[in-house]
């Protein structure tokens, strides 16, 4: 069956955003201790274009697949994660890049490179790096692995915050992030 890319964010309403998030079906890579560690020869570049060996992976089912086997760990080391082998992997920057956000409801919705949704909140926390002139924003999406906010996404999330007032702040689900880094 074809993949069918999920709606338009900006189409979705909260409960249709939360339903989407709830289908994503990903790996129980938690649960997965394997014994063979290696080095998988792929990189994720700063754009968030995946590579192997150099060349680039141009399918996106690829992508999605290997995204959802995605690990960092405490180190900031990134490795993709099967039942049999630990293969790192060399990200230059975030294993994602946020391209869309949301405002629904007191709720931040974000889409990523690879089609998912993440919502911010205490478990996917927003978090500026940088310097306050230049900042970057990263999301965190699961198993220690982040999105990066691409620019228009940064420029859609300042306007929102404008908008509440000028102290460069959102919430979502009941959390304060600041826009700026600290």
């Amino acid at each position: 069956m074809p993949y069918q890319p999920p709606p338009e964010l900006a189409e979705l309403t909260l409960g249709e955003i939360a339903e989407q998030v709830a289908a994503r079906k990903l790996p129980p890579v938690e649960q997965w201790a394997p014994e063979r560690i290696g080095d998988s020869g792929m990189r994720i570049a700063a754009d968030g274009k995946w590579f192997h060996d150099g060349t680039p992976i141009s399918r996106p089912a690829m992508v999605r697949a290997f995204s959802g086997l995605l690990i960092r760990d405490a180190d900031g080391a990134h490795w993709l994660l099967t039942p049999f082998e630990k293969l790192l992997i060399e990200v230059e920057d975030a294993g994602f890049i946020a391209i869309d956000m949301a405002e629904r409801e007191g709720t931040l919705a974000f889409r990523l490179n690879t089609d998912e949704l993440v919502v911010a909140g205490p478990e996917h926390r927003l978090a500026a790096r940088g310097e306050a002139e230049t900042p970057a924003l990263y999301l965190g999406v699961r198993h220690g692995v982040e999105a990066r906010l691409n620019r228009s996404t940064y420029e859609q999330l300042a306007e929102h915050a404008l908008a509440l007032g000028d102290d460069w702040t959102v919430t979502s689900q009941g959390e304060s992030f600041s826009l700026l880094p600290t």
